[in-house]
């Protein structure tokens, strides 16, 4: 069987190798090349005032996306943080007692230590919360009202508020929990 095959094959190249016609048959014409292919769309999109590539601003921004556009910044910013934070415990010298010692020794008040906390703490909550949230509704709408009512509960979730109280400032029908949250 491989005999036939290739005593098969054999003559095909034979054939076209002793006589170019058979194999100029198959033969395409070239059309444009690349280069003029390139060259004409450039100029049509410089002739039409096209951007290139497209702009955010047309756009119209909802609430998931920009909670997916905090998400993934959020995330960066931890992963960074993180990153940071086990070099300089690598680099910098000293011990963490050491370090503390001296935010200690700076006197800071109250407000700012707080401020600084809520800043650490912030994006880690609200990466976890808004994960879980995506998790959850995963394949549904994006403007299903559970998903955008998800949405609005995760920022007071990352904040430490209280759901219920945050929804009621937002003039959100609480009834839907059956007075669980608020």
């Amino acid at each position: 069987m491989a005999a036939l095959v290739l005593r098969h094959v054999g003559r095909h190249c034979l054939r076209a190798h002793l006589s170019p016609r058979c194999s100029i048959r198959n033969a395409v014409p070239l059309g444009t090349t690349a280069k003029e292919e390139m060259e004409r769309f450039w100029n049509k999109n410089t002739d039409l005032n096209r951007p290139l590539s497209p702009h955010i601003t047309i756009y119209s921004w909802s609430l998931p996306m920009a909670m997916s556009i905090c998400h993934r910044g959020t995330g960066v910013a931890l992963s960074a943080g993180v990153s940071l934070f086990g070099l300089s415990a690598l680099l910098i010298p000293g011990n963490f007692e050491s370090h503390l010692e001296l935010v200690k020794s700076l006197c800071l008040g109250p407000s700012l230590i707080y401020t600084a906390k809520f800043a650490l703490v912030f994006p880690l909550m609200y990466h976890t919360w808004n994960g879980i949230r995506h998790l959850g509704l995963l394949g549904r709408a994006k403007l299903d009202p559970c998903a955008l009512l998800a949405a609005l509960l995760g920022i007071p979730l990352s904040s430490g508020c209280r759901p219920g109280r945050y929804l009621q400032c937002l003039g959100v029908n609480c009834s839907i929990f059956k007075g669980a949250c608020c």
